[in-house]
């Protein structure tokens, strides 16, 4: 039995043992010249080695002079063993001589599949690979009756025809997989069918709702002007722009005229009513203008300092000062201002070239109270103490500033501290201001930076108790 390991049940009377590999010899057994016995497998692997002299001896082997040995090899084969595969759980015993008939049934044995698949494995694991793992098994689909080997009926598998399958959109339905193509493009009340109208996509139970409210579905126009059928999102504007008998209001509706009539008869409307719309006209124009000299007013009411501060810059100087020396007496006026919240509105007013005694040599500064929002509210009259500066502009960290500054409290006898009337504005000459006509002379101001970038800065400040401000 060349080719296996045997395991010996009991230790042989005489020497079984082969000299090249060590274990129980096995048939057939040939004998040298030098009388040493070797297993036949084993001599052949060693003398195709190129090795020809005898392990035991030395001695010059030669395959031709090497014979059989009948009797070692009838006791050898009467060897008791156990099965080869006694390590893999088989429990057979015997002869040496009844081992082949033994593995032509060992469940342990390896053998190849009979299905030629290139697959070997042990006998007791063969049906299970026939049945159900062999690629080149012959399988029957239950569906279709159509027989297959195991590795194509894997592809099969989920793909027959005639198997019997759900519908895909979860509708329910249950039918062959030939005819679910066909069930689902026509007959799926889950399929998805776009919109004749809109084209989107909307499942096949639900479009007919969706109908109702399609902005291009179809309908026909409110009026019943005759117009063929419109997409429902365009009925607003057919109504606007192309429906002969829409009811229209008239264009001058803004202006006030009330007159409604369809867009045939709109033409008419508007040639009889041309005084009338002219006038309506004027009055809105009168009215905006009106709104809109209030709202001035306002914005302006809102950007007006309300902390007693007012500091005013006068830029392009040197031009304004040419055209005060050009024009006697020329005044100008700076943004109003609020004493605190809620109080005195003043203005500060600048002659260049000075006015009265400080004309064509001075700059005067003086200042006004102009009709305030909250006049009603307050103490008359205007007594609180006023600070002028004219601000130094030199850079502070190479000299002190040196601002001209003078203050003075209001005479409560002067008219122009008393509580103004409504008429009085910022261009009433009658209502020049208290201040210094010799302000500072014009000589004075070149001689540091009181004007720098074409500029002077006028500062004015108003000193209000805290019990007022509280």
């Amino acid at each position: 039995m060349p080719g296996y390991d045997y395991k010996l049940l009991e230790r042989p009377r005489r020497r079984v043992l082969c000299p090249l590999c060590g274990k129980p010899m096995r048939e057939p057994v040939r004998v040298s010249t030098c009388g040493h016995r070797f297993c036949d497998t084993c001599l052949q692997e060693f003398l195709s080695e190129g090795v020809f002299k005898c392990p035991e001896d030395q001695l010059p082997l030669d395959y031709a002079k090497i014979y059989p040995d009948p009797e070692l090899e009838a006791q050898v084969l009467s060897l008791a063993i156990r099965c080869i595969h006694s390590e893999e759980g088989c429990r057979w015993s015997g002869l040496i001589k009844h081992l082949q008939a033994h593995l032509g049934t060992c469940g342990f044995n390896v053998i190849p599949c009979p299905n030629r698949c290139s697959a070997k494995l042990s006998r007791r694991d063969l049906p299970e690979h026939v049945q159900h793992g062999c690629p080149k098994r012959r399988v029957k689909c239950e569906f279709c009756a159509s027989d297959f080997t195991g590795e194509a009926f894997e592809g099969h598998q989920g793909t027959c025809p005639q198997e019997s399958v759900y519908c895909e959109n979860k509708c329910g339905a249950r039918m062959m997989r030939r005819l679910l193509s066909q069930h689902a493009l026509a007959e799926c009340p889950k399929r998805t069918q776009p919109c004749t109208y809109c084209s989107k996509e909307f499942v096949f139970d639900t479009i007919q709702n969706h109908q109702y409210q399609c902005p291009r579905y179809p309908v026909p126009c409110p009026n019943q002007c005759g117009t063929p059928s419109i997409a429902r999102e365009d009925v607003p504007t057919h109504l606007k722009e192309s429906c002969n008998t829409a009811m229209l209001l008239c264009p001058f509706k803004e202006a006030g005229c009330k007159h409604r009539c369809p867009k045939l008869a709109m033409g008419r409307h508007l040639e009889e009513s041309t005084k009338t719309h002219l006038g309506m006209v004027c009055a809105l124009v009168s009215r905006q203008r009106q709104e809109i000299l209030e709202l001035r007013r306002d914005v302006e009411e809102l950007s007006v300092s309300s902390d007693g501060t007012l500091i005013w810059k006068i830029a392009d100087y040197a031009r304004k000062l040419q055209e005060a020396k050009a024009r006697s007496n020329y005044e100008f006026f700076s943004p109003p201002f609020y004493t605190h919240k809620y109080g005195y509105k003043l203005q500060v007013s600048a002659f260049l070239n000075g006015n009265g005694s400080g004309e064509s040599s001075h700059l005067s500064v003086y200042i006004r109270v102009l009709p305030g929002e909250y006049d009603n509210l307050l103490e008359w009259p205007f007594s609180y103490r006023v600070t002028f500066s004219l601000l130094d502009q030199s850079d502070p960290s190479l000299s002190k500033p040196q601002h001209i500054t003078e203050t003075f409290h209001p005479d409560p006898n002067w008219k122009n501290f008393q509580k103004p009337g409504a008429s009085r504005s910022s261009l009433d000459e009658s209502t020049l201001g208290f201040g210094y006509p010799k302000f500072i002379s014009h000589e004075d101001i070149r001689k540091r930076n009181y004007v720098r970038d074409n500029a002077i800065f006028i500062k004015a400040s108003v000193e209000i108790p805290q019990k007022i401000l509280a």
